[in-house]
């Protein structure tokens, strides 16, 4: 059996350097348009194109390095899973990206809002998006959080424990509010990814168990609240899922649960959310599922289940977030430095330096998430090399994408460009090494507008109080 090390193939127990589906490419120009967004192509001088604006454009104008995102693309997948999904209620999780111009699209676009925290309710409220069609997640928000969600009207809120059922109730006694919550429940489903980003098994920080009886437990007890009406059941397996078995196995949980809770109490819970967690394409290998082939899994599903435990079927909801904003967008980076590197087994490996890194996408070190790239500012007809795209950051670890080919002529100033950037690349964003962040910066019809602008220096040293 072959064990891959999280730091990649370099460390692991195999004779190839590179992962086994990633092959050499026939044309090194190619683009799979799997992992770009609609807009983006390579034009007449080789340089990528998106938005109607080549790159080379962009960064002249924006710098380096930055986000690139494609308003037509972003808008398109909101409103594919809108319209796959009419009838339910589509949120977008915030989690992935969110900016008050990204709230304003989610409003225009007839979709519904995700907050998991104070900060993304303010920037939610500040873009003027409607209260009444926000949905407020999280698993330990404060009193502070709760008051701000609660006095602005939030549409539901996603409670996470007894304690904050507890904190609900003080603040509606206190201030004559009332609150509409669901219960987030764990179904004890094992998503097929990453340890740190599935969210349905027993032994994780989210939800009540089913299994357990701590569901039925919160579900009681806000039904019987004079302050909250328990609207319905909420559940979340996981993220980057590419089929829809593990959202069969907890519908089936979560609807016998709505059942079991209509026959203790008469009361029939009117709503049911499945969550997101929907997978995009970051590299060759993945084969994400469409929204119309979501929805008509999901639909199957449910009506299924609805008619096992002589139901209506419930008002259903569920949350993309990456799979709208993930593959809206591509980050781009200039090359500092080029570094071929020769291994034990006797291959070589190019090491490409750039001007970003783990402190604007931290996935490939938090969890070995893979990503593509490509020469961005012209084509090449060099032959391609295997090569590791690593940042400037003071971590043998930083690396932004582990395996991927580049033609062999790559050189120091040139632009590389990683697809499928826009989800929780900036979100999750931090100043290690004091480096400030990127700008994210939208593309349509040949115009920029910025939606966060770069950070500076001066940004960072205005937090040091210090002498």
């Amino acid at each position: 059996m072959t064990h891959m090390h999280v730091a990649g193939a370099i460390h692991a127990d195999v004779s190839s350097p590179g992962p086994q589906w990633l092959e050499r490419p026939a044309d090194v120009n190619a683009l799979d348009a799997s992992l770009w967004s609609d807009t983006t192509f390579r034009g007449s001088d080789g340089a990528l194109v998106t938005g109607g604006m080549p790159v080379t454009t962009a960064l002249a104008e924006t710098g380096s390095p930055v986000y690139l995102l494609d308003e037509a693309d972003f808008r398109r997948r909101a409103r594919d899973f809108r319209t796959a999904f009419a009838g339910w209620d589509v949120y977008y999780a915030g989690k992935a990206f969110l900016t008050r111009t990204i709230a304003r699209w989610v409003a225009e676009e007839e979709l519904f809002l995700d907050v998991c925290s104070g900060g993304e309710l303010r920037t939610a409220l500040l873009a003027g998006f409607p209260a009444e069609r926000i949905g407020m997640h999280g698993n330990n928000k404060s009193s502070d959080e709760l008051a701000a969600g609660l006095q602005a009207g939030v549409g539901r809120i996603i409670v996470d424990s007894l304690d904050e059922i507890g904190r609900i109730e003080r603040l509606c006694e206190l201030h004559g509010w009332h609150a509409r919550v669901m219960v987030r429940v764990t179904p004890g489903v094992e998503a097929h990814t990453h340890e740190y980003i599935a969210t349905a098994h027993e032994d994780q920080k989210f939800g009540f168990s089913i299994t357990n009886g701590q569901a039925m437990v919160a579900m009681v007890r806000c039904h019987y609240s004079p302050q909250i009406t328990l609207i319905g059941v909420h559940s979340h397996i996981g993220s980057q899922i590419f089929d829809t078995g593990g959202f069969e196995v907890a519908a089936r949980r979560t609807m016998k649960l709505m059942a079991q809770f209509r026959d203790a109490t008469g009361e029939l819970l009117p709503d049911l959310d499945l969550g997101g967690g929907f997978g995009i394409a970051y590299t060759s290998d993945d084969s994400p599922s469409t929204p119309d082939e979501l929805s008509s899994n999901l639909r199957e599903i449910v009506a299924l289940e609805a008619r096992a435990h002589s139901m209506p079927v419930p008002r259903m909801s569920i949350e993309p977030g990456r799979a709208i904003v993930g593959p809206s967008t591509m980050a781009v980076y200039t090359v500092g430095t080029v570094k071929p590197v020769d291994l034990e087994s006797g291959a070589q490996r190019v090491y490409v330096s750039v001007d970003g890194g783990m402190s604007d996408n931290i996935r490939p070190a938090l969890y070995a998430a893979e990503y593509s790239a490509a020469l961005a500012n012209r084509a090449s007809h060099a032959s391609p090399v295997l090569c590791r795209v690593v940042g400037k950051h003071c971590e043998g670890g930083d690396i932004l994408v582990h395996d991927v080919f580049l033609p062999s002529d790559i050189r120091p100033g040139d632009l590389v460009a990683v697809p499928a950037s826009g989800a929780y690349s900036r979100a999750m964003a931090s100043n290690y090494n004091h480096t400030p962040r990127p700008p994210v910066v939208a593309v349509r019809e040949g115009s920029l507008t910025t939606l966060l602008r770069r950070e500076t220096l001066d940004d960072l040293l205005a937090l040091d109080v210090g002498e």
